[in-house]
């Protein structure tokens, strides 16, 4: 939706007021909306206001928001949001609305705007030089059977050609747009077929005669005005196809049926007095407000009673509960938790200040504190700041220790270090490279060592968080079982 805004100051006029008929009116509208509601009169009166002046002015609006006790913020709301609401001076003879959507895009809409565009404008929502003509493009109409078609006010034209509509706005810039007959313009009625009937021709003979019309809103070859009203009443009698006999006892209403009320009818006393009760708890909307709301206890005296120690808030000097206040109790209860205390781990990286006091690793593990220590890492790429100072990871970078008890060839058979999890053939190439070659090897590494293996695998922690160590004690002992079984 595109922004819409008021007109300039410079066409803006100096005031509004509604004509003693359309103040009249007004006044009369809103009486229809019930109190409290009177609010929802707002878009009636901006209209009736347009149809006097031809456009929605920055007065009108100031004037039907005091009208209703409404803010001028949601007023200007409705006016700017419906499009609905002309918001600049629109010609003082025809405004064109041009409907464009879909079937009337595709019946020839665009080249009834462009007849606009040579015609009054060459941009929408301008006047012409005189000031008496102005278009505009519109979403769907309702005539979408008849397309294409323009609304010139509150009148539609439709089946139009391009010719036509040329016809219509010389017309009406001459003063003389009463002569134009609203609807088809091709003669078709209605919405009928243009070619006439080809089916059920006898049931509707009257819409084929062409009968005379002393009206001028009465369609072309249609039926005479017949004013307004419903007409006389139907005489056919209702039908009683399918109805039960009401002569049945079952279909007697003066038999109490299972649920039913003893006393259907409530006194109107007792009624009132509900409807005056809900109208005393509740609150009657104010400026800018769009309903009431019932106020209810919201039970706020209650909770502070209990946070002082009171039974409740209508018995202060009643003895306090057992086990003290609501603050009490939670202050109690905090000091109950137990925190999560845990040794820290040997490290050997620490300096010679650290000892294995009580160290809080709540919420943490030995694998993630030994992980985070890790340096090294196969991302040596230079950072953004100091690419050309930046080099490859040193010694004194490592993390952990380099294992003692390297080999450089197995003592005897090798171990299958795959039994590990973990550790898969490149994994074991890289570790008899490094010179381990039996369970017995790992099973001996401190955390400190299998952190440097670790990081010498550029493992991420894996080695760490799968435990090689106690795989490989469990391994050794199982190997040590056989051995010595055999």
């Amino acid at each position: 939706m595109s922004v819409r805004r008021l007109a300039e100051d410079a066409v803006q006029p100096d005031g509004f007021a509604f004509t003693d008929e359309n103040a009249a009116w007004a006044q009369a509208t809103i009486r229809k909306y019930p109190e409290g509601r009177q609010q929802s009169a707002v878009i009636p009166l901006l209209m009736r206001a347009q149809d006097q002046e031809g456009w929605v002015t920055k007065s009108a609006i100031v004037h039907v928001a005091d009208m209703l006790a409404m803010p001028l913020i949601r007023v200007l709301e409705v006016a700017t949001f419906y499009t609905q609401f002309q918001l600049k001076p629109v010609g003082t003879r025809a405004h064109v609305q041009v409907c464009g959507t879909t079937p009337c895009m595709l019946r020839g809409a665009e080249d009834l705007k462009a007849v606009c565009r040579s015609k009054i404008h060459p941009e929408p929502f301008h006047r012409n030089e005189a000031g008496t003509l102005s278009w505009e493009e519109v979403e769907c109409l309702g005539a979408c059977v008849n397309a294409p078609m323009v609304m010139v006010f509150e009148d539609t034209y439709e089946d139009l050609t391009p010719e036509r509509l040329e016809e219509i706005i010389d017309l009406f810039e001459a003063g003389r747009g009463g002569e134009v007959e609203p609807g088809p313009q091709n003669g078709r009625h209605l919405s009928a077929p243009i070619g006439g009937l080809t089916s059920l021709t006898g049931d509707y003979d009257d819409l084929i005669k062409d009968l005379p019309s002393d009206k001028s809103e009465a369609p072309k070859g249609g039926t005479p005005f017949k004013g307004t009203g419903a007409g006389p009443a139907t005489t056919t009698p209702p039908s009683e196809a399918g109805r039960p006999d009401t002569g049945a006892p079952e279909t007697d209403p003066t038999i109490a049926a299972p649920g039913k009320a003893n006393d259907d009818n409530v006194p109107q006393s007792a009624e009132q007095n509900v409807s005056d009760k809900l109208t005393a708890n509740g609150r009657r909307p104010g400026a800018g407000r769009t309903g009431g709301a019932v106020e209810g206890e919201t039970g706020e005296a209650e909770r502070d009673a209990a946070e002082a120690g009171q039974v409740s808030a209508e018995s202060p000097n009643a003895a306090a509960p057992a086990g003290g206040t609501l603050r009490r109790k939670e202050a109690a209860a905090r000091a109950a938790t137990v925190p999560d205390i845990a040794l820290a781990p040997n490290d050997s990286s620490r300096g010679p200040g650290v000892t294995d006091a009580k160290v809080d690793l709540s919420g943490k593990d030995d694998a993630a504190k030994l992980e985070g220590k890790r340096r090294a890492t196969s991302d040596t790429n230079a950072g953004p700041m100091d690419a050309a100072a930046a080099g490859d990871v040193g010694p004194a970078d490592e993390a952990g220790e380099k294992p003692s008890g390297l080999l450089t060839e197995p003592e005897g058979t090798a171990d299958d270090l795959k039994k590990i999890k973990g550790i898969g053939p490149v994994i074991e190439a890289k570790l008899n490279e490094l010179g381990v070659f039996h369970f017995r090897q790992i099973a001996k590494w401190s955390d400190a060592e299998l952190s440097w293996v670790d990081d010498y695998l550029n493992f991420r922690g894996r080695a760490v968080r799968d435990g090689w160590t106690a795989q490989a004690r469990a391994l050794q002992s199982g190997a040590a079982g056989s051995q010595g079984t055999e």
